[in-house]
């Protein structure tokens, strides 16, 4: 199973999925599928969270600690956007920056469903060897390359035409993860691109971190990973932006609002309240992309 081209951040989320299954918010939060995508290497540190045994080498405690520690986020993380998913159904769904995603091969309500998973082509090639055999849950799932980088160069708009997405129908689209690592600009840039696809009935749910001194601080430690954050917002920030771009927010919540309510461990209060989801919609006809979509950026 080649990993070579994995991100890390992803492979980390992936390793929390599986090993936060059926051992938090147990009821609320259920990932069967994330130790499938998986490579025999990286579910050593999973199956070590789970049976609580913390190694003794430095390298291998790290791995644990990361992957023990990213389950405290990922948990209300995936609470909130899946719940969210099924709170208003559509006959689409795009992922974008899809990662190691789970949810068209877990999640019965995206049955039915036409799933788009948007990244970078390495980090693509490396999830459809990591999938292999798994059947999906939804009608069909279709990887489309972009790289979020540098959307312009790509296309994120005709690249969805052209893998079939329907600009007439309404679209559920999942930006988990992403926004931090995607400089402001091209993160109006890919607003741009979803206004142009989403019709009335559209939602956008996304993740972001919200400027802080903590974020500040993660701002600098993300670098050391070799994937650096890029942007912070204010909640009233984003909010202008999606407004010009004709999504209104709809809920946007801390993780530690929804780590409360579904009981899981709290022990970064700071980090938590920092990480946030925002969901918006399309409530009617599409408002007029903005001359000057600078306005609003941090």
């Amino acid at each position: 199973m080649p990993t070579g081209s994995a991100s890390r951040t992803a492979v980390v989320m992936c390793q929390s999925r599986a090993a936060a299954d059926g051992r938090s918010a147990v009821g609320r939060f259920a990932d069967p599928v994330a130790a499938h995508l998986l490579s025999d290497d990286e579910r050593v540190p999973v199956d070590q969270v789970r049976a609580g045994q913390r190694p003794q080498g430095w390298a291998t405690r790290v791995a644990f600690e990361s992957v023990r520690a990213t389950m405290q986020m990922i948990v209300p993380r995936t609470v909130a956007i899946d719940d969210a998913v099924r709170d208003q159904a559509a006959p689409q769904v795009v992922v974008l920056g899809a990662g190691l995603d789970s949810r068209a091969w877990r999640m019965a309500e995206l049955a039915g469903v036409d799933v788009f998973e948007v990244d970078r082509p390495p980090s693509q090639a490396d999830k459809r060897a990591r999938v292999g055999g798994l059947s999906a849950v939804a009608r069909s799932v279709r990887f489309v390359a972009v790289d979020f980088a540098a959307p312009g160069d790509v296309g994120l708009a005709d690249a969805l035409a052209e893998a079939g997405h329907q600009a007439g129908m309404a679209t559920t689209w999942i930006w988990e993860g992403v926004i931090p690592y995607l400089s402001p600009t091209a993160v109006a840039a890919t607003l741009d691109a979803i206004s142009v696809r989403s019709a009335a009935g559209s939602r956008l749910i996304a993740s972001y971190q919200a400027t802080s001194v903590r974020t500040r601080i993660g701002w600098v430690t993300s670098r050391s990973w070799g994937e650096p954050w890029r942007s912070l917002w204010r909640p009233e920030q984003l909010e202008g932006l999606l407004h010009r771009y004709g999504l209104d927010v709809v809920t946007d919540e801390s993780l530690l609002t929804v780590a409360e309510q579904i009981g899981t461990s709290v022990q970064n209060r700071r980090s938590l309240r920092d990480s946030r989801v925002v969901v918006a919609g399309r409530p009617g006809r599409r408002q007029p992309v903005p001359s000057d979509p600078q306005q609003d950026l941090p």
